[in-house]
């Protein structure tokens, strides 16, 4: 229970600034909620299976070696989460921009939201903390069960009442935030190979 709840604290805190949560709220003033709900659910099933995998994969390393990469993917997400959120660049959202006018279809909807989430998750925050958490916890079920929980929260809250979110919480500041925890959390992952 600790896993599910670590992971979907820590994923929930992650995506709420991210630029994922901007593109799905951009794919619903193009096509209907439903459709891009299932089309975004979707990609973010996916990626945690990815991601869980990958996390799997890394528990099979010494604990030398697994403290180190551990260490290093979260020092890479705080590295992208910090840089975003100091930059002034508002590049929220450009991956939505190329779906094009609204097709009639749920099918053409879900497919085009799966896409372009799909494509925005890869090497994103919350597929590292994913990963390094399967790696650190070793309870892949627990950990994916909880990362795809938070995602599909944070999808459901774009679609439903996004417009109102982005106005009352500054993106920004989540990310700065995220990104100094991600650097707490690479810097533990480092001082625990001195123990």
């Amino acid at each position: 229970m600790v896993a599910l709840i670590s992971a979907f604290g820590l994923v929930l805190a992650v995506e709420l600034p991210d630029k994922t949560l901007v593109a799905t709220l951009v794919l619903t003033t193009r096509f209907r909620g439903g459709p891009v709900f299932a089309g975004v659910c979707a990609a973010f099933a996916v990626q945690c299976v990815i991601a869980v995998a990958f996390g799997s994969v890394l528990t099979l390393l010494p604990d030398l070696v697994l403290s180190l990469v551990v260490a290093t993917m979260f020092g890479l997400g705080a590295f992208m989460l910090l840089r975003e959120g100091f930059s002034d660049a508002d590049e929220a959202g450009e991956d939505a921009s190329r779906t094009g006018p609204s097709p009639a279809s749920f099918a053409r909807s879900a497919l085009t939201s799966f896409g372009v989430l799909f494509a925005a998750e890869w090497g994103d925050a919350s597929q590292l903390a994913t990963a390094s958490l399967t790696a650190r916890i070793g309870n892949p079920l627990a950990v994916g069960v909880g990362s795809f929980a938070a995602l599909v929260v944070v999808a459901g809250l774009a679609v439903f009442i996004g417009g109102k979110i982005r106005n009352r919480i500054n993106p920004k500041l989540i990310q700065r935030i995220a990104g100094f925890l991600f650097a707490g959390f690479a810097a533990f992952a480092l001082l625990q190979l001195a123990f």
